[in-house]
């Protein structure tokens, strides 16, 4: 019998979700669950399919996975996957593309909002019951930059348009986009800083994008600038991050990923008056495990079929053949 495990640290209702319907839908698979990779002893050296996201994953998980063919990663992202030292280069990586388009492009104006009328300040006062008044400033005629031009970009851009800002794109791949009133290259990034009101980062984690929101990039932004990051915590130098903070020469950052995660207690970050901390909620929405499950069910079946041409989002095709 196929053994698939999900390794998934998320409330259980959502975890069950994942497994019932897998269980369900596949009677011929022994799927078994856990909620923290501390936990996949029992079950990893059997498994040959794991479900997860890539922060959820250690590099034990796929050391001790002597068996493993494929890891179906229910993110777009698959840092913390492929960049494991123990992965084998015949396991196959699939991800999910697409669907977090409409949460994170949300979760980037909720963002910006937040920041622009203040809410981290706000909340806190209301935790104290004390009444400060203070002007919001409005999106409207401000220069949001969107480094990451991709699907999410895609449907944020038009979303900010509406709002009566203008769009600058920052890509790896320069061209133009539709919603988009002009377009700098990855290698402008510090170019095209100087002229944003928000910079919102989407960009993929990579050696390249790794910190490369340092200090000569932060340095460039106004300082009346907001960051927003919804891409990976490694995009961004943390320890020059808070600095500039501390200094305010930016007017304060919306942060919903970090280096380590879960953030710890004593991390300076959550005491921060201009910060917005929000524990990766970007793509974590009510509707995300029924816009998952039918890309999952798919390279289920193609899997267990041995029609491996057939699985799609392919990341690594390990040595199973196929695209």
């Amino acid at each position: 019998m196929t053994n698939l495990l999900i390794l998934l640290t998320l409330p259980e209702a959502v975890r069950s979700q994942y497994f019932n319907h897998i269980r369900n839908t596949f009677p011929e698979l022994n799927v078994s669950m856990v909620d923290h990779h501390s936990k996949v002893g029992p079950h990893i050296g059997a498994a040959d399919i794991l479900v997860t996201f890539g922060p959820m994953m250690a590099d034990h998980v796929v050391k001790e996975a002597t068996r493993l063919k494929w890891i179906q990663a229910l993110g777009s992202g698959v840092d913390g996957i492929v960049d494991l030292p123990s992965l084998r280069k015949e396991v196959r990586v699939t991800n999910l593309h697409g669907i977090q388009g409409a949460p994170v492009s949300e979760a980037a104006m909720m963002a910006m909002l937040a920041l622009s009328r203040g809410l981290p300040r706000v909340v806190r006062n209301q935790d104290r019951h004390k009444w400060d008044r203070s002007p919001a400033r409005l999106l409207k005629d401000k220069t949001v930059g969107i480094f990451g031009v991709g699907v999410i970009a895609e449907e944020l851009a038009p979303k900010c348009k509406a709002f009566g800002m203008t769009v600058v794109g920052i890509s790896s791949a320069k061209r133009p986009v539709p919603g988009f009133d002009r377009m700098y290259g990855r290698d402008e990034l510090e170019k095209a800083v100087r002229e944003l009101d928000y910079l919102v980062l989407l960009t993929p984690y990579s050696a390249a994008t790794r910190g490369i929101v340092g200090e000569k990039i932060l340095a460039a932004m106004k300082p009346g600038a907001y960051l927003v990051n919804l891409a990976r915590g490694g995009v961004v130098d943390e320890a020059a991050l808070i600095g500039v903070l501390r200094e305010g020469r930016i007017a304060g950052a919306a942060l919903d990923v970090f280096a380590e995660e879960p953030l710890p207690e004593d991390h300076p970050l959550w005491d921060m008056d201009r910060v917005l901390v929000t524990p990766h909620l970007g793509g974590f929405c009510d509707v995300y495990v029924d816009h998952a499950l039918p890309v999952v069910e798919r390279n289920l079946r193609a899997f267990l079929s041995g029609d491996y041409a057939a699985m799609v989002n392919v990341v690594n095709s390990g040595s199973m053949g196929g695209s």
